[in-house]
């Protein structure tokens, strides 16, 4: 017997209009009347786009399940008529049970307060009561990992800080269905890893889970299931591993970030001693050739670089903060290559390469490509696994 539907979407749109601003009421009024005589029906307006397009689907309570797809692709928009922050302009949401969500670093939090007084303030935005939270206060503290600065306005935080708070408390209010949207991405790959088996704890309570994130590794091992979405419509629906594969596969397709990044990845190359190369025996070195260039003002950038097998499984990561260079200086406008040379001890396959580009005091994202290039690696030796350790017998 299949367990009760937690959280339901069936065949809904949400259209914007872009640049859409109403500043008093008088300006709000005849909008909504334009729109109240147009509701239903698929047609759109200048100006007007779908950030949602018939999109369906059920999930059942226990079940964890990612939301992933390129930036723009509606997974924020789908989240937010989960938790009824926005309204369908078509179709029905159903959502059973005790929802958590963080879905925007330092939402629900008031700026001049003190980390005490808003895990108290957020605590009861997310539905719990005082005395909730008065008993799971230390807890929430303790793995925020904030003690020494509970008692500082959060003014003062910084955006990783707000993360830990923020999601703590979400984490901590027993719920029956916690969503959470990238959050996790802002601060140290410690808390990382630590939100993300708190996640895995809470679906293994019995609790429903919808995660949003840009981490191939930490959705690979949370979620079982996952949902790809593409210009607002669902694209696939299945396996991890599958949706996985296909949302690869559109990333090495079409490598562009958010409009007008602050910071954009221009190219990618695995480059060998006679020039650019896809195919490489195991063993081998090979430079990896990365080109940024900056917006309209200057930046300090962070490169990490993250090698896939052809399974997702992560081989291999490096950033060029733990490669011991310092921030990496762009002039407003300007280009720079970074190249790094790579040993590829690694067993015959298929080798994706993902690269992020990140503020260098880590708490932006710039801009991230999935599969910024592919490589193959060959060896005369049947090998299996990940790494290539050069075997060799030393005793018969």
């Amino acid at each position: 017997m299949s367990e009760p539907i937690a959280l339901s979407m069936s065949h809904v749109y949400k259209k914007f209009r872009r640049g859409e601003y109403h500043d008093s009421l008088r300006d709000l009024i005849p909008a909504l009347a334009r729109r109240a005589m147009r509701a239903g029906g698929e047609a759109l307006e200048g100006g007007e786009f779908w950030a949602l397009r018939d999109v369906s689907f059920d999930i059942q309570r226990g079940e964890a399940v990612a939301v992933i797809g390129h930036n723009g692709a509606g997974k924020s928009t789908l989240l937010k008529h989960l938790t009824g922050l926005i309204r369908p302009t078509q179709g029905t949401i159903t959502v059973n049970g005790r929802l958590s969500a963080l879905i925007e670093v330092g939402a629900g939090f008031h700026h001049d307060l003190t980390g005490r007084e808003n895990v108290f303030l957020n605590g009861v935005i997310l539905g719990m009561s005082r005395a909730e939270i008065r008993r799971k206060f230390d807890e929430i503290v303790e793995f925020s990992g904030l003690k020494e600065f509970i008692d500082t306005p959060v003014k003062r935080y910084s955006s990783g800080m707000f993360a830990k708070l923020g999601f703590s408390v979400a984490a901590h209010m027993e719920p029956d269905i916690l969503i959470v949207d990238e959050v996790l991405s802002v601060g140290d790959y410690a808390f990382q890893t630590k939100g993300v088996e708190k996640m895995r704890s809470i679906a293994r309570s019995g609790a429903t889970v919808v995660f949003v994130s840009h981490n191939m590794k930490a959705v690979r091992d949370l979620c079982p299931r996952a949902i790809l979405l593409k210009h607002g419509t669902l694209v696939q629906d299945g396996s991890t591993s599958d949706v996985l594969r296909t949302y690869m596969e559109h990333a090495k397709a079409n490598t562009s970030a958010e409009s007008a990044p602050d910071v954009r990845l221009v190219g990618v190359q695995m480059r060998g001693a006679e020039g650019e190369r896809l195919d490489f025996e195991a063993g081998e070195t090979a430079d990896l050739e990365i080109e940024m260039e900056a917006g309209p003002a200057p930046a300090q950038v962070d490169v990490q670089v993250t090698i896939l097998n052809e399974y997702l499984w992560e081989a291999f990561m490096v950033s060029s903060r733990a490669l011991g260079l310092g921030p990496i200086e762009l002039e407003a406008g300007a280009r720079r290559k970074v190249g790094i040379r790579l040993d590829l001890h690694l067993a015959p396959g298929t080798y994706h390469v993902c690269v992020a580009l990140r503020k260098a005091d880590l708490t932006k994202v710039y801009h991230r490509v999935e599969a910024a290039t592919t490589f193959v690696v060959t060896s005369a030796t049947e090998i299996w696994g990940i790494c290539h350790l050069q075997p060799r017998v030393i005793a018969a």
